[in-house]
């Protein structure tokens, strides 16, 4: 049998074969269900766990299919039609603010048909949906009654809004309605101006002459801006907000005199809007990492960063992902890097880009927000000038978010350690990774295989990303298509008499964990692995009734 890459359907084609999963994410009190969409007809429903297949459902037609209740972790369902397999991926969690899976919308105009979106969030598992300009008014997010044109002129009807809203719920992912924590337009400017950051010839810092920056701590503003979004909670029915800044200025100066520090009154704000909506789900834009240093430690339920210059490159990525788990306080770590290249080389090469950013964040332990609305990614910060995808970037989306919640607790929590200059190379010689001509790094190098050796519970997790074929090493630019590095040989520790079991996946060429024969070599153990197309995860328990659990 062979897997599908199946492109998922147009809202002109509904029949198109796919496997999607009910919600985006399940509590350990629900029964999981997922839905096949097949003209053919289906014959078993398998669900893996690390590769381990724990549970096989009959399935004799289309539709609806129950699996039932699973515990806690990520995992793979197969369904087999004729000699196809359609595949999805489901997360079970007891706390929704483990893991934000960020996706968005961005068009609110009256009518406007929501079943595509629904499908999206399912099909990505997206737990968490950015409503991106849906306010009438910065700083006036309700004042423009039930329709109402933005302020750059988008249509909103507050009733497709609240649809959307519904949808979310539906299906699983919590609705944040984006909110400018700084930010006043024109018309408001007069009752707040004495309140601005000003440049240091005295006018007022902005974005172009659009919106204009204040003091985000101020006493007044803060008083109306929670009043804001508590009315946007009870008239609207958001879970909670985007809180967005534009990165600048650092420090400023008052009309009053007064210096304003902004990392401190950003983290101010974000403790005064928790303090009075304390049940709302919170995510502050750092933007270009700041101030992450000092917001990570805020009251807030996810660490998110916009990512531009000097950040280019995928050890760029790495790193503000490093530093960002290492702040976060076991917070979930999402990474906005808006794939530009789309609107300047064609979707094979731009699908290769997404693919090497995704590897890099979802390796590291972070998400990627990218797409959104029902097929739809983000190429520019207005996120109202996004970019339809193609088929065959939709088909990657689907894959790669089956891949990371089939293995979620491999890739996210918290608990995970880098362990890579303690395990690797020939001074450790406990795990690594070796090709026959291809060289193996320990950060992104144009031409090699760039490893990361990861420690989960009693557990090891190698990460592969092929580099062959590449002239650098930016995530926003077109790639080449990866040459053939060969098998690998891994050569690990071994802990005790027992050969270890190691597994390999890659979302490309195999998309659940499957073993690899293990031999003895003295004190270590050996394995040939496949050879990696992008990314390739390699899981290594120390005997076969080790467990990889954090």
């Amino acid at each position: 049998m062979t897997y599908e890459a199946v492109v998922p359907p147009s809202t002109e084609e509904k029949t198109t074969p796919e496997l999607l999963p009910s919600r985006a994410r399940f509590a350990p009190d629900q029964p999981v269900a997922v839905e096949v969409r097949t003209d053919t007809a289906p014959d078993v429903a398998t669900v893996w766990h690390l590769g381990e297949c724990i549970r096989e459902v009959p399935v004799t037609t289309p539709g609806d299919v129950v699996l039932g209740a699973l515990p806690p972790g990520g995992y793979g369902v197969e369904v087999v039609t004729g000699s196809r397999v359609l595949r999805t991926a489901v997360e079970v969690s007891s706390e929704p603010a483990t893991s934000l899976r960020y996706g968005f919308v961005a068009s609110y105009s009256p009518r406007r048909e929501t079943d595509a979106v629904a499908d999206n969030i399912r099909r990505l598992h997206l737990t968490g949906v950015q409503f991106y300009d849906w306010a009438y008014r910065h700083a006036d997010l309700l004042g423009g009654g039930e329709d109402y044109r933005d302020a750059l002129g988008q249509p909103i009807a507050l009733g497709t809004v609240r649809n959307l809203v519904a949808v979310c719920h539906a299906a699983g992912a919590a609705a944040y309605g984006y909110a400018a924590v700084y930010a006043v337009g024109p018309d408001e400017w007069p009752g707040w101006e004495h309140l601005a950051l000003l440049r240091p010839e005295g006018a007022p810092y902005g974005l172009g002459d659009f919106l204009f920056l204040l003091d985000p701590a101020a006493p007044s503003w803060l008083a109306h801006f929670i009043d804001d979004l508590q009315r946007a909670v009870d008239e609207v029915g958001f879970d909670g907000f985007h809180l967005d800044q534009y990165g600048y200025p650092k420090r400023a100066v008052r009309p009053d005199g007064a210096t304003v520090d902004v990392a401190e009154s950003f983290a101010a704000m974000i403790e005064q809007v928790r303090e009075a909506l304390p049940d709302a789900r919170l995510v502050f834009n750092n933007v270009n990492d700041f101030p992450t240093w000092r917001t990570a430690h805020a009251p807030q339920d996810a660490l998110y960063i916009e990512v531009w210059a000097p950040h280019l490159t995928l050890d760029h990525l790495a790193g503000v992902v490093r530093r960002a788990r290492a702040e976060a306080e076991g917070k979930p770590v999402v990474i906005a890097a808006y794939q530009h290249v789309y609107d300047s080389a064609p979707a094979g090469p731009s699908d290769l880009a997404t693919a090497y950013t995704m590897a890099t964040l979802f390796s590291h332990g972070a998400t990627h927000l990218l797409a959104g609305e029902a097929d739809r990614i983000l190429v520019d910060p207005y996120y109202v000038r996004n970019h339809r995808a193609a088929a065959s970037t939709m088909a990657l989306l689907k894959r790669w978010y089956d891949f990371l919640v089939e293995h979620v607790e491999l890739l996210m929590p918290a608990e995970l350690v880098d362990v890579t200059g303690s395990y690797a190379s020939e001074y450790n010689d406990d795990c690594d990774v070796t090709y026959a001509v291809t060289p193996v790094t320990d950060t992104a190098t144009p031409g090699g295989v760039w490893r990361r050796v990861v420690q989960a519970g009693d557990s090891l997790v190698v990460h592969l990303v092929n580099l062959t074929g590449q002239h650098d090493t930016l995530w926003d630019a077109p790639r080449e298509t990866p040459a053939g590095t060969g098998t690998g040989s891994l050569r690990v520790r071994r802990t005790g008499p027992h050969l270890p079991q190691v597994r390999v996946a890659d979302p490309d060429r195999s998309a659940r964990l499957v073993d690899v024969p293990v031999r003895a070599d003295g004190d270590h153990a050996v394995a040939e692995l496949p050879a990696p197309h992008i990314w390739q995860l390699v899981l290594i328990n120390p005997s076969p009734s080790a467990k990889a659990t954090t």
